[in-house]
């Protein structure tokens, strides 16, 4: 059998593999994982809730799906687990919710044979691109645990970076997949709009800019993953176009001669770190020595429109937020109960009214045909994912400040909301670290249903520069 070093860089395919090959059992593939999550979070906290008796209990069955067996990991934010709670990193759901059932994503995973070890460290509701909760602490980064893993599905990053588990669920309402994914080295896939389902609790979130996947350590375990979950469920409000082919089949088919745009200025005016911009350029000189047509392009974007719709509907999101837990909980929420900065964010959207609500959506879905027709002359955008590396822990808080961490936010983050607006499939690539060993992610944004593009693209990538062999110095 492998060791216990070796398991934890192996992909999920590659450790399905062997439990179908019968090299390892399952129950021997979770009490690894487990004595790494075990070893391991005293220095990153990635796992909040533990869940091994039920993990335990769970292998004792027989497991049937392509991951059966594979340890995994739940964000501790929308995922809901029979019988597990839910906190969403806030004091005021903390010790109050127990989920009654399973979200349809999670029967998905589970239908797919994966094993549910635990739940993973996230911020106040998912709002900040930092995992910093006061309810939990701050979660760390692997490549240097002085500094962020990102947000706001740093927990799940931090766990797969440092070798806890292969993949683990994430989220994605402004880069929540992508930012931590840069962070910590992984691939990170946010799919289509509607492509998986928020059923049963929620018909679409935030209008739309939310959605729901996973960060990797490979490519093939991304696709494979998002084969396992994706589709609409009954009462869906709207769903994604549906593919030609399984996405598993894109992974190592030939991309073709692609037209890539390339952009490495901030639309908000923030600046962009050298690193950053180097790792983008590095990227485009990668694709185009792979046979890709690489031009200098960016849509034409009224940038400061996008920031100001953006606000109101996530605002107003974490207004509906505390209100939908507090008719969830029969509780009674006041400020004291929430971080300052949610408290904020949710009275600026209680200062909203719903027309201010239905006119930024009729912005931003002005800004997806804009959009839309870009990627009509162009196959995939390529940006930097982020405009600096990892930030070291606390850049996000000032006690005298509570909306710091909203601008702050905004400079470090200025690429991938864009993608949550229009609703279009973008993915964060691990092909560049930087002086001081940190990765530095390129964000790739396709058409609207077209993530088999980017998993050929990403495959290609991958296979011209493999990152599987990087390991963090926490690990």
């Amino acid at each position: 059998m492998a060791t216990n070093e070796e398991l934890a860089f192996l992909d999920a395919t590659a450790q399905a593999e062997l439990v179908r090959t019968k090299q390892i059992t399952p129950p021997e593939l979770v009490e690894a994982a487990i004595a790494r999550i075990e070893r391991l979070n005293p220095q990153l906290n990635a796992v909040v809730t533990p869940m091994y008796d039920e993990a335990r209990r769970r292998v004792e069955s027989e497991l049937r799906g392509p991951f059966a067996g594979v340890p995994f990991l739940l964000k501790d934010l929308l995922a809901e687990h029979a019988g597990s709670a839910l906190s969403e990193g806030s004091r005021f759901l903390a010790g109050h919710y127990t989920a009654a059932q399973d979200s349809e994503l999670v029967v998905r995973l589970k239908q797919a044979g994966l094993v549910v070890l635990g739940k993973t460290n996230t911020p106040e509701f998912g709002i900040l691109p930092t995992t910093e909760p006061r309810l939990f602490g701050p979660a760390r980064n692997p490549w240097d645990p002085t500094r962020t893993p990102g947000g706001s599905s740093g927990g799940a990053a931090a766990a797969v970076a440092a070798g806890m588990v292969p993949m683990a669920h994430a989220n994605d309402g402004g880069g929540s997949i992508r930012i931590p994914a840069s962070c910590c080295g992984l691939f990170g896939l946010k799919p289509t709009r509607a492509r998986n389902t928020m059923g049963p609790h929620y018909g679409d979130l935030f209008c739309g800019l939310v959605a729901e996947h996973a960060v990797t350590r490979s490519v093939r375990d991304s696709a494979a993953l998002l084969d396992a979950t994706a589709g609409p469920a009954p009462g869906d409000p709207y769903w994604a176009p549906p593919t030609a082919r399984p996405f598993g089949r894109e992974v190592g088919a030939n991309p073709g001669r692609l037209r890539i745009a390339v952009t490495t200025v901030a639309g908000n005016g923030a600046p962009v770190h050298p690193d950053c911009v180097a790792a983008a350029r590095d990227a485009a000189w990668l694709a185009a020595s792979l046979g890709h047509d690489i031009t200098e392009a960016e849509p034409s974007i009224d940038h400061d429109l996008v920031a100001q719709a953006f606000i109101t509907l996530w605002s107003a999101g974490c207004a509906w937020t505390i209100d939908d837990w507090a008719r969830r909980t029969g509780r009674t929420p006041s400020a004291e109960d929430f971080e300052p900065l949610t408290a904020v964010l949710a009275e600026m959207g209680r200062r909203r009214t719903a027309a201010d609500l239905l006119l930024a959506l009729q912005d931003l879905q002005r800004i997806s045909r804009t959009m839309a027709r870009f990627l009509t002359e162009h196959d995939v955008w390529l940006t930097p994912t982020l405009a600096e590396p990892p930030l070291p822990l606390g850049s996000f808080d000032d006690p005298d400040d509570p909306v710091h961490g909203l601008r702050r936010s905004a400079e470090f983050v200025p690429f991938t909301p864009i993608a949550n607006v229009t609703g279009q499939p973008a993915m964060s690539v691990p092909l560049f670290w930087n002086a001081d060993g940190l990765p530095i992610g390129t964000q790739w944004i396709g058409r609207f249903g077209d993530e088999a593009t980017l998993f050929r693209l990403a495959a290609q990538l991958e296979a011209a520069r493999p990152w599987v062999q990087r390991r963090p110095p926490v690990r």
